[in-house]
């Protein structure tokens, strides 16, 4: 089982890019689709149907704001449109496909870099996220939820760490949340699991040239319950085109949907 998450920055532009012609080279079982940007009638037959796959959206009420999708080669037992919290549903920010016993969520962690408001904004989606991941724990589904979290776990995970300890996605309080989650919730950091090495990185500032340097931050994340993050094989970050400011994070599972 092949699942790409990809952070778009605006569908429409990376598929000007040619997102859609490297995505029909990849297999993918399932694509978790973030920030992309988009309202439901400007979605084209590529977006909606790309080759051997289906897709399902959820959409923020701002035109050309945040927004998430899920493509899938096989059909879904249900889809879930939002976390049901309408402060985070509003903003188009999850969506989740249940397959059997597997739930597979796309998921889009707002930024608090703009300012207060929006930090604690942050802050308030990360309490209430605290307790679905716990309920989601206890249900005895496995979970991968994929995405941008907007937050670089440890050091090894930016580049320039001690210039960032108090800017929004490396704070104290958004790095001890992660710990939590992967310390006492008991969820794996699937890509860390097979790869523990410096210079991962999934994002890189259009300023400067922090993208030929690798000047970069690990902002996206498959997360998984112990059961099917145990069955993670291969990991790879992909960088031989550039679809967005965000790098897609693939990871094959020894699993059959």
């Amino acid at each position: 089982m092949r699942i790409i998450s990809a952070n778009l920055n605006g569908i429409r532009s990376a598929s000007s890019k040619s997102f859609f012609e490297w995505l029909h080279t990849q297999k993918a079982d399932l694509v978790c689709l973030q920030e992309t940007r988009i309202q439901p009638d400007q979605l084209t037959e590529i977006m909606l149907n790309p080759p051997g796959l289906k897709s399902a959206f959820v959409f923020a009420e701002k035109k050309g704001y945040s927004g998430v999708g899920l493509y899938f080669r096989k059909k879904p037992d249900r889809v879930h449109e939002g976390i049901g919290w309408s402060e985070l549903d509003k903003e188009g920010r999850f969506i989740q496909a249940d397959f059997g016993k597997l739930s597979i969520v796309s998921l889009y962690l707002p930024s608090g870099s703009s300012g207060d408001i929006r930090q604690n904004f942050k802050y308030k989606v990360l309490d209430y996220l605290d307790k679905w991941l716990l309920e989601a724990k206890l249900s005895g589904r496995e979970i991968i939820i994929c995405g941008d979290w907007n937050i670089a776990h440890k050091e090894i995970d930016l580049k320039n760490w001690r210039n960032n300890r108090k800017n929004s996605g490396f704070l104290p309080e958004e790095r001890a949340w992660m710990t939590k989650i992967f310390s006492e919730l008991g969820y794996v950091d699937v890509f860390r699991t097979l790869n523990p090495d410096p210079d991962q990185y999934t994002w890189w500032s259009n300023r400067g040239r922090s993208w030929d340097n690798n000047v970069g931050w690990r902002l996206d994340y498959q997360v998984a319950t112990p059961g099917i993050g145990a069955k993670a094989v291969k990991q790879s970050i992909y960088k031989k085109q550039r679809f967005s400011d965000h790098a897609p994070l693939i990871i094959d599972y020894d699993y059959r949907l």
